[in-house]
């Protein structure tokens, strides 16, 4: 059986002067694998991913790993302790307003000087090189002016550090009421067949402040400057964000299904010796981000959400009902919404209480099999 370590990371202080730190659990493989970093929770709400965690470590500690393994639940204390009520709040720093997703560091700025140091070096050197050069940057950062840090910075860039250290990394999210479905940059679309995950989003080079961006982006820049310079350098890095369902509730028994999703992505990318896990037999769609499309209510009022998770509907199908009760008497309190395009529903507003211009659904449109 494989040995499990923690560690208990510092990542900052809070109000009364006590540290706030994250556990990571580390596995250690042969040395023939790749290095792969999977968090969850960076967003309060979105628990599932830690149930993941969970049943992918009873799984790898029986594994006979070829890949080290580093694995982060509860990313973000301060988020998954945001509460309201009932309610866990986390997806925005409290103090700044700013989603705690998009607060990684961007390092499309070292790329021209190193590309200028290595135009002779061989794609062993360079795939190194780059790596410590993206690690000292991190740490330029955390080691400069403490007052120059948001704390959402602070935890963003100290998980970003042990990111830029592998060779895969998995971002493990969730939507408020929401199918399971993945981001996938371009280049990485064939792997995006190994997940059990039915709904692909295909997402293009450019950086906007998510870990899975964070960790493919600099490489991609840096294959693309390699490339204009007459230098062939494959991209070094695969980076996902799995969005797991539903926020506010884990599921065991989803979850290990899920970490089976990930072990058949992790097989085919050789973590393991003598691994049998192998992606379901499911259809799968892919869609561009650019036609990811956002559904803002067209009113006010109490939302009857229609369109099914993961369904296939038509163009000119209803998708809600809104109900108006304060002008039962003056008007028909119930009005139809439709989409006027053919369109898989991925996710929608997780409360039935909505004002003008909530964001109702996202659908994949233009969509094709994947």
């Amino acid at each position: 059986m494989n040995s499990i370590s923690q560690e208990n990371i510092l990542v900052g202080e809070i109000a009364n002067g006590l540290p706030l730190t994250i556990p990571v659990y580390r596995l250690k493989g042969d040395g023939t694998g790749p290095h792969v970093y999977i968090q969850a929770n960076m967003h309060g709400a979105e628990v599932q991913g830690n149930a993941v965690i969970y049943q992918l470590l009873e799984q790898l500690k029986q594994l006979d790993l070829k890949a080290d393994f580093t694995l982060v639940p509860y990313a973000n204390p301060i988020g998954c302790n945001q509460k309201s009520g009932e309610f866990t709040l986390g997806r925005f720093d409290p103090i700044t307003g700013t989603n705690w997703n998009r607060m990684y560091l961007d390092a499309t700025s070292i790329i021209p000087e190193f590309v200028r140091n290595h135009l002779t070096s061989d794609a062993s050197t360079i795939k190194h090189a780059f790596r410590e050069q993206l690690i000292t940057h991190i740490d330029q950062k955390l080691n400069g002016p403490a007052y120059q840090l948001t704390t959402g910075q602070r935890i963003a860039y100290n998980l970003q550090r042990l990111a830029h250290q592998a060779d895969i990394v998995l971002d493990l999210h969730t939507g408020p009421i929401s199918s399971k479905h993945l981001y996938c940059p371009t280049y990485a679309k064939p792997s995006a067949r190994f997940f059990n995950i039915e709904h692909v989003l295909l997402i293009d080079n450019g950086f906007g402040g998510a870990l899975d961006e964070a960790s493919f982006c600099p490489w991609w820049d840096l294959s693309d400057a390699l490339k204009a310079q007459g230098i062939n350098f494959d991209i070094a890095v695969d980076a996902f964000t799995v969005e797991l369902g539903s926020q506010e509730k884990i599921d065991l028994t989803a979850a290990k299904y899920d970490a089976q999703s990930i072990l058949s992505y992790l097989t085919h990318k050789e973590a393991f010796n003598n691994s049998h896990h192998q992606p379901a037999k499911i259809a799968r769609y892919s869609c561009h981000l650019n036609d990811y499309i956002a559904y803002y209510s067209p009113l006010g009022g109490m939302v009857e959400y229609l369109a099914p998770l993961g369904g296939h509907i038509k163009a000119g199908t209803p998708i809600a009902n809104i109900l108006r009760m304060e002008r039962y008497l003056s008007e028909a309190p119930l009005h139809q919404l439709t989409f006027d395009k053919d369109a898989i529903a991925i996710l929608h507003f997780a409360s039935a209480s909505v004002n003008q211009g909530t964001e109702l659904y996202k659908f994949f449109t233009n969509y094709s099999a994947l």
